[in-house]
């Protein structure tokens, strides 16, 4: 059964949830299917994030911020811990994540430390990176640790 399945929920995914439709295809394709996830699919599995998604949701235009802020409301925080620190710094040090993206490595790193079973995430430049996932993984197991499954909503859609 699903419901075991731990799933860290990133900052695109509240952002994709309730920004306005887009006028661009891809991104008009995103939000559909993370609100077909959210609205159907999420209740399979448990939920946590950070305090570094509720920062990042706070952000930019107000309302857009009650909105997202209001869609991570009933998911409980993970806390960043000094492993979590450590984590994201050993990211950062290994060139695999900009150091402009130190957030995108502490998402990772919280994910990790709290042994995520899936990291779920839109931000395909910095955390679901097919050139980068591998060699992260090698990196956090180098560490002690198993880096979890990086995904997007579209993938834990059932098939049809």
């Amino acid at each position: 059964m699903l419901l075991e399945m731990r799933v860290y929920t990133e900052t695109t995914i509240p952002s994709y949830l309730t920004s306005w439709p887009s006028p661009h295809v891809v991104h008009a394709g995103h939000q559909i299917s993370t609100h077909e996830w959210w609205t159907n699919h999420r209740q399979k599995y448990e939920l946590y994030t950070s305090l570094v998604t509720r920062q990042e949701a706070a952000s930019g235009d107000p309302v857009a911020a009650e909105r997202r802020l209001e869609s991570l409301q009933e998911i409980p925080m993970l806390a960043i811990t000094p492993e979590c620190e450590a984590i994201a710094s050993a990211i950062l040090a290994s060139g695999l994540i900009p150091a402009k993206a130190d957030r995108d490595a502490l998402h990772i790193a919280v994910a990790t430390f709290h042994r995520m079973n899936l990291l779920l995430t839109w931000n395909i430049r910095h955390i679901a990176n097919a050139h980068v996932r591998e060699d992260l993984r090698v990196l956090i197991a180098s560490l002690g640790y198993t880096l979890p499954t990086i995904c997007t909503p579209e993938d834990l859609l059932p098939p049809t």
